[in-house]
């Protein structure tokens, strides 16, 4: 079916990863579902709702509150022939699986002189503001994109969200998937039926001539929001959305820098040894010629989220410290 061919409408992120996962799991049985809460609950944030309705307990599997043991079976069960999708409640709680993801899910395929593969999603969740202080609130996906074997993915529409995780799916790597759990509302467009969305190739969702904002999942909407700001003042600025930092597309965030002269990286996760840091060393090394000015960096502040709102909302980049910056790089501070 081509895209010309399905009907489009809007659905909320979580709907759209709803049903990229059903529309998975009909059309390969060796697709299942496992982790916390994930049947009966259908996650803390519903996103699984009806799935173990259609699917069965067998195919859509609660699990014991031990996330490296359910991510471990899920390992096992990948190497002998199965595509689970191991569902770990919040992000944070990465730091328990990553012998199994690192150390295990990563190797394999090398260690087996490629005789074994992982074909596994990790189905996660990252991103403050939700007032769950600091052990369910940070933004942990650039230690997973420190591991060669991995794919990292972080989708910031319902459209990106579904054709993502269909290919995260039918990949034959492990895939970390991450999703920011206050998004799950946000409505888009999204087709009807099959499409996928290939790694690795960043989407331009904004075009700009004086100014480049990269931003990764939700840091895409406060980039877009800077943008609208930015756009009453006269200034262009060129929204990039990676979509996936491990494989990332260097070309196009290098290309986008040296048409603006100037670029500005947002990422939810802690500035220091930060994805921004990643993401502005390969700017500043592949545009270095074409730059008005260095490269910008807005993270996470450094210090553990606050439960406090007020605290909260100062320790996340948003689009008013993006909008001071860029003036201030555009020379209308």
């Amino acid at each position: 079916m081509s895209m010309l061919e399905m009907t489009e409408r809007e659905i909320t992120f979580s709907q759209a990863i709803n049903e990229a996962l059903a529309e998975e799991m009909r059309r390969d049985e060796s697709v299942f579902i496992i982790g916390e809460d994930v049947a009966e609950a259908g996650t803390p944030f519903k996103v699984l709702s009806g799935l173990v309705e259609e699917f069965g307990t067998e195919r859509v599997i609660d699990s014991p509150i031990s996330e490296s043991g359910f991510t471990g079976i899920g390992v096992g069960a990948a190497m002998t022939g199965m595509r689970p999708v191991v569902d770990i409640m919040f992000g944070d709680f990465m730091t328990i699986i990553m012998d199994q993801i690192a150390n295990q899910a990563a190797k394999i395929h090398y260690m087996s002189g490629g005789k074994l593969k992982v074909p596994m999603v990790v189905r996660t969740n990252l991103g403050a503001s939700r007032r769950s202080a600091a052990q369910h609130s940070q933004s942990l996906h650039v230690w997973l994109s420190h591991i060669p074997g991995l794919k990292v993915i972080l989708p910031s529409t319902p459209y990106d969200a579904k054709g993502l995780m269909k290919t995260a799916i039918r990949d034959d790597n492990p895939v970390v998937f991450f999703e920011d759990k206050m998004m799950f509302q946000d409505k888009g467009k999204v087709p009807e039926g099959d499409y996928t969305i290939p790694f690795g190739v960043a989407d331009i969702k904004k075009e700009g001539t004086d100014i480049t904002l990269i931003g990764t999942s939700s840091m895409v909407q406060v980039a877009l929001e800077a943008a609208d700001h930015l756009a009453q003042i006269g200034i262009s600025a060129e929204v990039i959305d990676p979509r996936t930092i491990l494989p990332l597309d260097k070309k196009t965030l290098i290309d986008s820098a040296i048409k603006t002269s100037r670029a500005i990286v947002i990422d939810e996760g802690y500035a220091s040894y930060g994805v921004t840091a990643e993401i502005a060393s390969i700017i500043a090394d592949g545009a270095f010629y074409h730059l008005e000015t260095p490269v910008k960096r807005i993270g996470a502040m450094d210090v553990p989220i606050p439960f406090s709102p007020v605290l909260e909302d100062l320790t996340i980049p948003s689009s008013k410290m993006v909008v001071n910056m860029a003036k201030t790089l555009c020379g209308r501070s």
